[in-house]
């Protein structure tokens, strides 16, 4: 059902607690009538509800009461309105002062009218903003204080990070061969740790003896023994990381055929059967390109 400004603005002042005895009377007989307007006065009820989780109920003072005491005691009497079809007062004795004063006519009960609705109005939307600002101030800074329906719901914002990837470390490979012939071994050198992997390829099994891995270089001297290459195919070993890069980038790698599990004294015994030198395949520069 549609009310009019005037219903609205009395459910709004009857939550306010604005209205004279008779007019709540009147509001709580509309109430008890018509379920839609006490829907209205519950919906103003609702929106004013905030007002009341923030102030709490003062005593006022004695000399507060004294004071509204004083003012009502030194008011003027107000000039009585007389409503269409209401029985006017009598007229005033012989013994009167002055003669009694006008009555009001329907155009002045009709701006009174006017009057307390736009004031009522006014009083509603006061109290509206001044419930909102007091809302928004609490969300914004102790929102535990409001209750779970006001409260603003928490804003989750899911951020990708996409992890740049991991830098590309340079590698180097040689191919042990002899004289220009088939790979007989594949060396493979990470050059950020130094680590070493040789893969076998073409190389003969050798019954009782061990081919053995070996670092030349003009900065060390004597070759310097990189352990005895496994009988898998893979074998890998750690113990470049003693040798600074350029002698590793620069070294030839030689393989040996040695007596079972290697010299015994970390000299070669023969010649070298089978060598080379690095060459790099993957630069290190290659994961910024």
């Amino acid at each position: 059902m549609a009310y009019s400004e005037d219903h609205i603005a009395l459910a709004a002042e009857y939550v306010l607690g604005t209205l004279n005895a008779d007019e709540r009377a009147q509001v709580e007989a509309m109430m008890s009538v018509d379920a839609d307007f006490k829907a209205v006065v519950d919906a103003w009820d609702q929106k004013f509800a905030v007002l009341n989780l923030m102030v709490g109920s003062v005593e006022p003072r004695a000399e507060v009461w004294e004071k509204i005491r004083a003012a009502i005691g030194i008011a003027e009497p107000q000039v009585p309105l007389i409503l269409p079809g209401a029985t006017p007062a009598p007229p005033p004795a012989a013994n009167d002062a002055g003669p009694a004063p006008a009555i009001a006519t329907t155009n002045v009960v009709a701006f009174s009218r006017e009057v307390r609705r736009w004031r009522g109005i006014a009083r509603v939307a006061s109290a509206l903003a001044a419930a909102l600002v007091a809302l928004l101030a609490i969300q914004l800074v102790r929102p535990d204080w409001l209750p779970e329906g006001l409260r603003p719901k928490p804003r989750v914002q899911v951020v990708q990070v996409q992890a740049p990837a991991p830098p590309l470390h340079a590698q180097y490979v040689a191919v042990l061969q002899k004289d220009g012939g088939a790979p007989a071994f594949i060396l493979t050198v990470d050059a950020a740790t130094r680590n070493f992997t040789v893969r076998k390829v073409e190389a003969p099994a050798q019954t009782g003896k061990s081919y053995e891995l070996w670092l030349i270089s003009d900065k060390l001297g004597p070759p310097r023994s990189l352990g005895v290459i496994g009988g898998s195919e893979f074998t890998e070993r750690p113990v470049l990381a003693s040798y600074d890069p350029d002698t590793v980038k620069n070294a030839t790698y030689a393989v040996t055929v040695e007596q079972q599990g290697g010299t015994p004294d970390g000299k070669p015994t023969s010649a070298p059967v089978y060598a080379g030198k690095l060459i790099e395949t993957v630069p290190a520069a290659a994961s910024s390109r």
